[in-house]
């Protein structure tokens, strides 16, 4: 790999991405545009079907935090959000993580309608994954670390979070604020957000403290980093504030895959993160699993 320039090139370039903005664009990716369309397009079908009909696999603490929620369900910093949504994680069979994972224990929630919304989204899931590690190879060496750093411990079972989410404009006054999702960093390493091509609503906060778009470019994912990245790298990679605000005359489709570290990993900084930062750890360990459950039991009100 020494020799290889142009994946030295993209390394670098995953570095500088990381290291100055938490945001990039994946572009190459072998998930094909019309595939990702598709996954929209199923998604925006099943937020248009009756309200008797999504409310048939409605979240509740029962399904592990699985399914649909309604608008203003999802909390951000004690504030309503302005989206409905699918929640989908990895399946957990019961005893699995013992009393750590007991709150989201169970399999996800398909609906029936689509018809083919099950078979695509499990489909879409596994290549998802794959990307994901790819990446997360990238940056194990952009950070001068084993290509496998992340493997093993770590996220060599990585959990993952897949959020369907939809974003109506005809909210009724009394029940509207101002924001589709509030201001939030991501929880895991990293998250691919597949958004709707025609509608610019995903704010980033830069460094000096403006929002700016995420525009979107079809065919590419918007990928940033999370929670648990911050903490092994020992702050050499910080998440970003972003948040999303539909503006637009027009219902937006957005669906978020979120690539974490095995469920029970305990997450500290790595020491070659650390030699390159003073030596002293700037981050307690945490534990991912507990970090998500605590998390997703403050984040709804049902």
């Amino acid at each position: 790999m020494a020799n290889d320039k142009d994946l030295l090139q993209v390394v670098r370039l995953l570095d500088d991405a990381c290291k100055e903005a938490g945001f990039f664009y994946v572009k190459g990716h072998g998930i094909d545009e019309s595939l990702m369309r598709e996954v929209r397009n199923v998604t925006r079908e099943f937020f248009q079907l009756p309200y008797e009909e999504k409310l048939k696999i409605k979240m509740t603490p029962q399904s592990g935090y699985r399914g649909y929620q309604r608008i203003g369900e999802n909390i951000t910093k004690g504030k309503p959000d302005m989206h409905e949504a699918i929640d989908c994680y990895t399946p957990i069979r019961p005893g699995k993580y013992g009393d750590l994972a007991k709150p989201m224990e169970g399999s996800n929630l398909w609906p029936k309608y689509p018809s083919n919304f099950e078979v695509l989204l499990e489909n879409y899931i596994k290549l998802c994954r794959d990307i994901s590690r790819k990446i997360m190879r990238g940056i194990a060496l952009a950070l001068g670390g084993a290509i496998d750093a992340f493997e093993g411990d770590t996220a060599g079972d990585p959990f993952w979070v897949l959020r369907l989410i939809g974003y109506p404009v005809d909210i009724p006054e009394e029940q509207r604020t101002d924001t589709g999702c509030g201001a939030h960093t991501d929880y895991g390493l990293l998250t691919l957000v597949n958004q709707d091509d025609d509608i610019c609503a995903l704010e980033v906060q830069n460094r000096s403290g403006e929002w700016i778009y995420a525009t979107p470019i079809p065919g590419t994912f918007v990928c940033n980093i999370g929670d648990m990245l911050k903490v092994w790298t020992n702050g050499i990679y910080q998440p970003t504030l972003h948040r999303v605000v539909n503006n637009s005359q027009h219902y937006r489709v957005s669906v978020a895959f979120f690539y974490e570290s095995n469920f029970d990993a305990a997450v500290e900084p790595v020491e070659f993160c650390r030699e390159k930062t003073g030596g002293a750890a700037k981050y307690e360990k945490v534990v991912y699993g507990e970090h998500l459950v605590q998390k997703v039991l403050t984040n709804f009100v049902m």
